[in-house]
Parts: C-alpha cells; sequence; structure tokens
C-alpha cells in the first residue's frame, strides 16, 4: 500500500507540509496518492542515518552485500503486478514496458551481486618490501577500492525503475559498500516508494544497518539542493537534463568539501550516413531509423536526434522514405505534460530556425500528451552557423543535416558537443576510407556503432554509457554495467601494515581467491 510518506531510514516519516499527487498523463488526470515533502528535519535525519550505516555498511562482505543485492531483486519481484500498475499509471508507459524494464533492475542487482562476491572488483595492488634494496629499502604497499561514503541518487524521469530507487546508481553505490539516500522523481514518486518498501525488506531480512536507504519525495528542486549541499553526502548520482545535472555540479563544487556529480545529461546521438551504404539501402534504413526515432515516444538518451549525410541521391532517397514512413506510426504517450510541454517547445525552436525544412510532422489527431514525431532538414553551412540547432530535442524528433562534401561532414561532428553514442552507417570500405571522420566522432562520443542504431543500451561489462560533457560531467566512468562502481569508491593504500589486520583482499594468503597485481604481475597467488 502507497502512504505517500517517506522513507527514512527504517521508519516512515511525514512531517513537512508541502504535498503534491503524481500524474497520469493517460487519463490526462491526477493519481489519487497524496505524497508529503521530506522536511528538513527528516533529511538531515537520512544523512545522518547514513553516515552511521556506512562505518558498518563499508565493512560488510562481498558475500554480505551480495546477499543484500539478490535480496532487493527478490522483493521487487515479490511486487508482482501492484508495482506495474503504478509504474503505467505514473509514466503512461505501456505494461510490456514496466515489465522489461523490471527485469533490467533486478538483473542490474544480481550482476552487481556476482561481480562484488567473486570480488577482484576492488582492484588489488601489492608491492611487497625489499628491505634489502639499495641505495633505500622498499617498504611493503598495499593498495584496493574503498567506498567514498553516502550517496545520493535522483531517480530519473523516462527510467522510473532501471535509473531510480533501486536502479543503476544505487545498486552500484550498495555494491561498493556507500548507503543511498534516494531523491524520488516526482512524476513516479509511488513506484519509488513501493520500490523503496522492497529494499527495506531486504534490508531487514539481510541485516543491513538502519539508514543504509533513504527514500526522500520532493515536488521541486529544494530537496535535491539541501541533500546535495549536507556536509556528510559524499557523491551524487543524476540523469536528467543539462540544466538540472550542470546545477548540481556547480553546487557540489561550492562546498567546502567538493564532491563529484556523476550526470548523464543529455545528447542528440549523431549517425553517419555515408554514400555508399545509402545507395544500397537507404529505404532499408530510413525504415529503421523511422522507428528508432519514436521509439517509447523518443524518451531516451540515447534517440538519434541528429542524422549527418553528404549530398547526393542517397541521401535524398534516405530523406524522402524517412519522411513517408515516419507519419505512418502511430504516436505514443510521453511521460508528463510537463515533459510533452517542453518537447513541443524545443521542437517549434528548432523547426523555426532560418533555413530549417520540415520533411514530415504528424498532423493527425493525437491524445492529450501524445508526442507528435517530425523530421526536420538543414545544410551543413545552416548547421554550423547556428547552435541552437545543436540543442538535443528529447521526443520524437531528428534533423537531418545535408553537408556539402566530406569534409564539411567532419567539420560538423567536430563542431558538436560531447555526445553519449555516435552511430556510422557504411560498408566496409567506406569504414576503412574514412578514418578521419570515425576519429572526429569518437572524440565526441562514450559509444559508437557501426551500422545500427543507438536506441537500447545492453546491461553488460563492454557497456560504455557516458561521454564528453556535457553527455556526462566525467566521461571516464559509465552509468551502465558493472563498471559504473568504480563512480563510488577512491583507491586507499596501506603502508607496512600488520597482515592480520589488512582487508582480507590484500593479505599475504588471499583468503577470497581474487585476481590481484602483485610487483607487478596478474596473480592469484598467495604471497
Amino acid at each position: 500500500m502507497i502512504t505517500g510518506k517517506n522513507q527514512i531510514g527504517n521508519t516512515v516519516s511525514a512531517i513537512g507540509t508541502k504535498t503534491y499527487r503524481t500524474f497520469n498523463p493517460q487519463t490526462n488526470q491526477e493519481n489519487l496518492y497524496l505524497f508529503t515533502e521530506a522536511a528538513a528535519e527528516e533529511i538531515d535525519t537520512a544523512v545522518s542515518l547514513a553516515a552511521d550505516a556506512y562505518k558498518v555498511f563499508s565493512k560488510k562482505s562481498g558475500k554480505e552485500k551480495a546477499a543484500f543485492l539478490r535480496a532487493i531483486a527478490e522483493e521487487i519481484e515479490n511486487l508482482g503486478d501492484d508495482l506495474v500498475k503504478v509504474y503505467t499509471s505514473e509514466s503512461g508507459l505501456p505494461e510490456g514496458r514496466a515489465m522489461g524494464e523490471r527485469g533490467r533492475t533486478v538483473g542490474q542487482l544480481r550482476a552487481f551481486a556476482a561481480h562484488i562476491e567473486e570480488g577482484s572488483w576492488v582492484d588489488a595492488r601489492i608491492d611487497t618490501a625489499q628491505p634489502d634494496r639499495q641505495p633505500i629499502p622498499k617498504i611493503d604497499l598495499r593498495k584496493m577500492n574503498v567506498a567514498i561514503g553516502p550517496i545520493v541518487v535522483f531517480g530519473a524521469s523516462n527510467f522510473p525503475l532501471a535509473f531510480s530507487t533501486a536502479g543503476g546508481d544505487t545498486a552500484a553505490a550498495f555494491a561498493a559498500g556507500c548507503p543511498v539516500i534516494v531523491k524520488s522523481h516526482p512524476m513516479h514518486s509511488g513506484t519509488g516508494e513501493l520500490v523503496a518498501s522492497a529494499i527495506i525488506k531486504a534490508v531487514e531480512k539481510t541485516g543491513m544497518p538502519n539508514g543504509v536507504f533513504s527514500n526522500l519525495n520532493s515536488s521541486g528542486i529544494e530537496v535535491g539542493q539541501a541533500l546535495v549541499q549536507h556536509p556528510q553526502v559524499k557523491g551524487v548520482g543524476f540523469t536528467g537534463s543539462i540544466r538540472g545535472g550542470r546545477a548540481l555540479l556547480d553546487t557540489a563544487a561550492k562546498r567546502q568539501e567538493p564532491i563529484p556529480v556523476f550526470a548523464e545529461m543529455g545528447s542528440i546521438n549523431p549517425v553517419v550516413l555515408l554514400p555508399e551504404a545509402l545507395s544500397n539501402k537507404a529505404t532499408d534504413w530510413s525504415k529503421t531509423y523511422a522507428g528508432s526515432i519514436t521509439l517509447g515516444a523518443g524518451q531516451f538518451c540515447t534517440n538519434p536526434g541528429l542524422l549527418v549525410g553528404v549530398k547526393g541521391e542517397g541521401l535524398d532517397n534516405f530523406a524522402q522514405t524517412l519522411a513517408e514512413e515516419i507519419v505512418k506510426i502511430e504516436p505514443t504517450c510521453m511521460l508528463h505534460p510537463n515533459i510533452i510541454g517542453a518537447y513541443e517547445h524545443n521542437k517549434s525552436t528548432a523547426i523555426t530556425q532560418e533555413g530549417v525544412a520540415v520533411l514530415a510532422a504528424y498532423d493527425n489527431d493525437a491524445k492529450p500528451n501524445y508526442g507528435r514525431q517530425a523530421v526536420s532538414k538543414v545544410t551543413g553551412s545552416t548547421f554550423l552557423e547556428n547552435p541552437t540547432l545543436h540543442h538535443e530535442v528529447f521526443g520524437p524528433f531528428s534533423l537531418i543535416v545535408e553537408c556539402e562534401s566530406h569534409t564539411q561532414l567532419e567539420e560538423v561532428l567536430n563542431n558538436l558537443e560531447g555526445q553519449l553514442t555516435g552511430t556510422i552507417v557504411a560498408t566496409d570500405s567506406e569504414l576503412e576510407n574514412n578514418s578521419s571522420i570515425i576519429s572526429a566522432l569518437q572524440n565526441k562520443v562514450g559509444r559508437i556503432i557501426f551500422n545500427g542504431v543507438p536506441t537500447g543500451v545492453e546491461v553488460c561489462p563492454s557497456m560504455q554509457h557516458g561521454g564528453p560533457y556535457p553527455a556526462s560531467t566525467d566521461s571516464r566512468f559509465t552509468a551502465v554495467g558493472v563498471d559504473s562502481i568504480k563512480r563510488w569508491v577512491r583507491p586507499f593504500s596501506f603502508q607496512a601494515w600488520p597482515n592480520t589486520l589488512l582487508p582480507e583482499e590484500l593479505q599475504d594468503e588471499n583468503p577470497m581467491g581474487i585476481s590481484r597485481i602483485i610487483n607487478g604481475l596478474q596473480s592469484t597467488d598467495k604471497i
């Protein structure tokens, strides 16, 4: 049952005076549940509990934390249809999407459980002492990754499960040994509360410390700001807009003790369409991209918002067929009136820029909150001269940039901001003969795709979900896959420490049997 209260450690609380409701974009009306925004006292209590919990939780073994993560996954599954119903009522997304995202969420939790149970993720490095070394002896040094402290996670609007309460940021922080305070997204507070209840059941079932998790309601920005400014918070995870992510980054940087903000903020995911590939399969590619642009009403961070090609018959055929195909697709519901309002505003801003031609726009009747897709076209020179056209339009929209030459295409890529993904549609020979274009694209993105679409993010160790700013605030890290744990740790060295008092990962006997670097060599051996 949804209470509308805040989860402060293992207790629920609602002492604040500010209340709000979530919204059902399918029915175009508010949902019944009333939520109470966290008060300042509740924020302080949640962070204080997290700081105390850190002292215990950060010392838990990989097996203990793995049991906790698996228990969370099990309890989320035990929510059954109740979770699906609330998810769909707060997001407008279909049941199939809800079940798919639930599967991804529990899959992430179990992947992290296996990762930390094995143990090598701590990146243990040992340099043993050499007391007889000349001219000075060498001391014994041993290094591994340790948890940094309480983490604040901001729920994402477009992924109510996989990037929210028990999503990738939370799973990675728990795996590292960091307590988590979630600032629940106001658009899906009910979904967040249900998942929070599952986490608390797992806390109690596995004996984790009170305060290892809290879930705070918020309808505005005040709760988030207070959390990021709190001196006991040590890191922030955010998925959302450039404006929101940048504000958090600036707030964190101004603290007396600056802390890292790992924000994934936006991307137009440029797609390079080379002539030979289009001459062979322009129709096929246009149909494929019509589906990718409109998938999920365009509400994916990897939506292909920019299609860049060289002027010619192949690009003309691609553009014509894409325009024909995209309007055949029925619009789907967007997440919230605010989301579709921003989409319509940003789309209008883009298509009314000088030199922009609208190739296709769905103009039939659509239900309230259903996003009408559109495709526009502009020349390479106009695109280069107008930075407004470089901005993301979050929704089912894409802009085709028609370049005069391969040289201008490369110039367009060089003038883009950082992106999550870049795609090359090309023949094998074009791929071999356009290394400068590929290099230009590679320098702007975190993941490069050959002859595919950017939509669809596989959760696996090889996935890089991040890119140069403003796609993310630190391109060295991923927000998806087990390597995302690296955001919530810091390297720590023990010098000349007694063997029996070292963490097991660094002890001579290697009781966990993990892979370590010992005197420069990778090994699972004892010392």
